[in-house]
């Protein structure tokens, strides 16, 4: 597990003895004393979404089916009837923020806090889990190359982040501010997702009851192949939905799931996968209350899929507002978002 931001920079390296950071504010002052020939920026925060970080344009991809063809839609429940149904008892999720703090030679030094939780269901509350406590670190990232009078102190501390370390091939990434930006925007995201994979296998390890992780479990080895650990994705640029498929998948009625498929993507873990329509897609666009499932690969997989789909439907009440992607979110991931943002 990470270190809490506010924990002193000398029990967490050995050899400074200054507070380390615990805001980007206090990021900013830090950072001073370390590059005094840098430039310090004032509020700057960084959107991922806008920089990208490698994300892949969005694609249509044939889905390997595991059910009987074809690839149909497949009717699960009225959502209303399922109301209290759940058998979720955990949900997770992870947050991040980006901000740059300093910059030298216009190369961006950030500051990024990543955070992550298990909030459990008692009864009709929401608490904090008692597992493992919420994870928030806060950490600097940026290309040390390209950055020069650093301390080795500095340099070596964990919380520390070299953003431009040579690939496979031995090339450096390239010295364009908007390049060096995407890379540490994608080091962050990996940073998180960490975070949230251990959450999640200290779940699997020690509970009994279903886990509503917020994104993909193909990261993980054990949640993946965990009959408790349910992925749920609310953002579709790889759309599995290629050839007759995207026909069946963009007419989906609320409540209603697809025929499932296997994914496997490059890397990571292989998961059982459908995509279920938590509410009426008229007068929106085709994407509007669609989801993406993840579960474990199992013989059973088509009768937990009905099951972990009316779960996820009746996650549906009560409605995740004022957020935006209401129509996606549930509650309890809401609940989780909240959490963290007053904590990190």
């Amino acid at each position: 597990m990470g270190h809490r931001p506010g924990v002193s920079a000398k029990k967490q390296s050995g050899e400074d003895a200054r507070r380390w950071p615990g805001s980007a504010h206090e990021a900013r002052r830090f950072i001073l004393d370390e590059l005094p020939g840098g430039s310090p920026v004032e509020g700057l925060a960084i959107d991922g979404e806008r920089f990208g970080a490698g994300e892949a344009p969005p694609e249509l991809v044939v889905p390997e089916l595991i059910e009987p063809k074809p690839f149909r839609a497949i009717r699960v429940a009225e959502p209303k009837s399922v109301r209290g149904q759940s058998g979720f008892a955990g949900f997770l999720d992870g947050t991040q923020k980006l901000e740059l703090v300093n910059h030298e030679d216009g190369i961006s030094i950030v500051w990024a806090t990543v955070s992550a939780a298990i909030r459990a269901r008692v009864g009709r509350r929401m608490v904090a889990w008692g597992g493992r406590p919420p994870t928030v670190i806060g950490s600097f990232y940026f290309p040390f190359r390209y950055v020069s009078g650093l301390r080795g102190e500095f340099r070596n501390h964990p919380r520390v982040v070299d953003t431009a370390a040579a690939n496979e091939d031995g090339k450096f990434p390239s010295r364009h501010p908007a390049a060096l930006i995407e890379a540490a925007v994608k080091r962050v995201q990996q940073d998180r997702e960490k975070i949230e994979r251990e959450l999640a296998e200290a779940w699997c390890a020690s509970e009994k009851s279903a886990l509503y992780v917020d994104g993909s479990i193909t990261s993980s080895r054990i949640a993946s192949s965990s009959a408790i650990a349910v992925g749920v994705i609310k953002s579709h640029r790889r759309l599995y939905g290629e050839g007759d498929a995207f026909q069946v998948l963009v007419t989906l009625k609320a409540g209603e799931r697809t025929s499932i498929f296997r994914v496997a993507p490059e890397r990571r873990n292989p998961v059982a996968s459908w995509y279920l329509r938590l509410r009426s897609g008229a007068g929106h666009d085709a994407l509007f209350g669609l989801v993406r499932v993840e579960a474990s690969l199992s013989d059973d997989i088509s009768s937990r899929a009905d099951e972990i789909s009316r779960w996820i439907l009746a996650e549906g009440s009560p409605l995740a507002l004022p957020d935006g992607r209401w129509d996606k979110m549930a509650y309890g991931i809401r609940d989780t978002e909240e959490f963290l943002r007053a904590i990190s």
